[in-house]
């Protein structure tokens, strides 16, 4: 996928079946503030789930581990779940609306609002 920007909106190129058919999709980014979050203010169950994923995939891979970690944990997933309660990894939520324009979120704004366990 490729993605450019002109005019502040965002266009991404994907090659569809591996041929040179190329789709353009027009999304647009939107500023983050308190009053104007896409979705709920605190990290969901679905993201939460898709984090902890990703970073023990990675952590299996061999990407060092961010967090202090007791030598009786040896499982990715449940380091995984310990650095994102640590709130050391370093990630981005992207939120999208059904429209295209979606929103990048820290991952440490969405973890102010409660440990996740």
């Amino acid at each position: 996928m490729f993605i450019s920007c002109f005019l502040g909106l965002w266009y991404s190129f994907k090659i569809h079946d591996g041929l040179n058919h190329f789709i353009l999709k027009k999304t647009k980014m939107i500023n983050l503030s308190e009053d104007n979050l896409i979705g709920p203010p605190k990290l969901t169950r679905f993201e939460r789930a898709r984090i902890v994923g990703a970073r023990a995939l990675q952590i299996s891979l061999g990407a060092p581990i961010l967090a202090p970690i007791p030598e009786d944990v040896i499982d990715t997933i449940d380091i995984a779940v310990i650095e994102l309660n640590e709130k050391v990894l370093p990630m981005t939520v992207r939120r999208k609306l059904p429209e295209g324009t979606y929103q990048d979120i820290p991952l440490f704004d969405l973890l102010q609002q409660r440990v996740i366990s």
